[in-house]
């Protein structure tokens, strides 16, 4: 298995941060969350003047062996025809991303089609869909650590085109049942609290959903290791997210983290490594039920609450312009002794 070799952030510019922060034209806190994702994106890169470069948001696909059993409203063909529908530029993750101006790739990891060779998708396909883990694993060991693997080696190559900011997106019909059961399993929380309407099932079918993966979970006889747990239960899209998060922090870029689906990937990826957490923004609440349980288990502090459970990392894009105006303001807005205004005595105090 690969070795994430993720650093604790460094505290040595905590201060200068926040005196930086604290002594711009502003009272003190008046700024709220922006304040906390400047320092964040500060400490990150170790940096008085931080920049997001080349931002990328990647949408990993695949298909789920679970989905055969109904957990969904929707059939399994949909994951492969969404991705026809990125690469004609018509989903909301498309709009978002063009608005913002933001690099948008997408992964095949494990998705049950072939697709064209010359469309721009990137080929990482592990197998067409995982098993049906009502029956044995969804996956190979071998299988997972490929993932994790794969996941690394697509940020290696963003990373060296410069990008410093990265944003994940899923697409996978029956990926909040995988969802449900990582949290149940990693964070020890009862699966009926972790079991929710994903693409819109109604109170009958999330409780045929429920009854589905908890006989599942009770046929799983392994422990709560990561790599056993994503093995048993994961998706090929959340293993292969999973790796490319832990690779990310690694190389000490800045992660915006989407809903249930990338969330349950990133409490995976910190079972391996918990590092990986310092280096998170969290775009948002999903209004999927259990995303909220899955945040608070991580200390989780989400920027928005809006109602959003689309997925492909929609919420990630709705974020962004915050998150660059956190940046903005923390390079541009001009200090009180640039501009000439007397600070207040409780900001000489901090300061």
């Amino acid at each position: 298995m690969m070795e994430y070799k993720i650093p604790s952030l460094s505290t040595k510019l905590d201060g200068e941060l926040w005196k930086k922060i604290n002594g711009k034209t502003k009272p003190l806190g008046s700024l709220g969350m922006l304040e906390e994702i400047a320092f964040k994106i500060g400490k990150i890169q170790e940096s008085l003047v931080p920049k997001i470069k080349n931002p990328n948001v990647i949408v990993f696909a695949g298909d789920h062996g679970i989905a055969d059993e109904g957990v969904s409203f929707y059939p399994k063909s949909v994951s492969y025809e969404m991705l026809y529908n990125y690469m004609q530029g018509g989903a909301a993750i498309n709009v978002f991303a063009r608005q913002h101006k933001i690099d948008f790739k997408v992964v095949d990891a494990g998705v049950d089609h072939d697709f064209d060779p010359s469309l721009s998708i990137i080929n990482k396909k592990i197998d067409y869909g995982t098993k049906n883990y009502r029956f044995g694993p969804a996956m190979t060991k071998d299988q997972c650590l490929e993932g994790l693997k794969r996941g690394s080696e697509i940020i290696e190559n963003i990373n060296k085109e410069g990008c410093n900011f990265i944003a994940f997106g899923e697409k996978g019909i029956g990926n909040t049942s995988s969802a449900a059961l990582l949290l149940s399993v990693l964070a020890d929380i009862p699966l009926i609290e972790c079991v929710g309407r994903g693409t819109g099932l109604d109170k009958k079918g999330v409780k045929s959903k429920f009854e589905l993966l908890n006989e599942a979970l009770l046929q799983y006889k392994g422990g709560n290791d990561a790599i056993d747990v994503l093995t048993q239960f994961g998706g090929f899209e959340i293993v292969m997210i999973a790796g490319a998060m832990l690779k990310a922090a690694e190389l000490k870029m800045t992660l915006l983290i989407d809903g249930f689906i990338i969330t349950s990937a990133l409490l995976a990826a910190s079972k391996i490594n918990p590092n990986v957490l310092e280096y998170c923004l969290f775009a948002h609440k999903s209004n999927e039920q259990a995303h909220i349980k899955m945040l608070n288990y991580l200390q989780a502090k989400p920027i928005l609450d809006i109602g959003m459970r689309l997925g492909e990392g929609t919420g990630t894009m709705v974020c962004f312009p915050i998150v660059k105006s956190a940046v903005e303001f923390i390079n541009k807005m001009a200090s009180f002794q640039t501009a000439g205004v007397s600070e207040s005595k409780e900001s000489e105090l901090i300061g």
